[in-house]
């Protein structure tokens, strides 16, 4: 009766782009960033962009940091459910 052997499968290198930011540059703007931002909401100084209100949770002022390290130039990965290029228009 012939057994079967498996094979070792190897793992092909991703041509994915590398996220968060991975140079050097892009990890100390976010790291820059994040110490400021979180800095200013321990102190209960950080305020919403658009409303003005102090930011209470934890989670908005992260996504504030982030927000302010892609406008200084850091290579994140856009946030999520922000949509890029072409809008869709309805068809007439």
């Amino acid at each position: 009766m012939p057994t079967s052997k498996k094979t070792a499968t190897t793992k092909k290198p991703s041509k994915k782009a590398p996220s968060s930011g991975s140079d050097p540059k892009s990890k100390s703007i976010v790291k820059k960033k994040m110490a400021e931002v979180m800095d200013e909401f321990k102190h209960k100084q950080l305020k919403s962009g658009s409303t003005g209100e102090k930011v209470r949770n934890p989670k908005q002022a992260i996504a504030i940091a982030l927000s302010e390290a892609r406008k200084a130039g850091a290579k994140i990965p856009p946030a999520p459910g922000k949509k890029s290029g072409a809008t869709k228009h309805p068809s007439k």
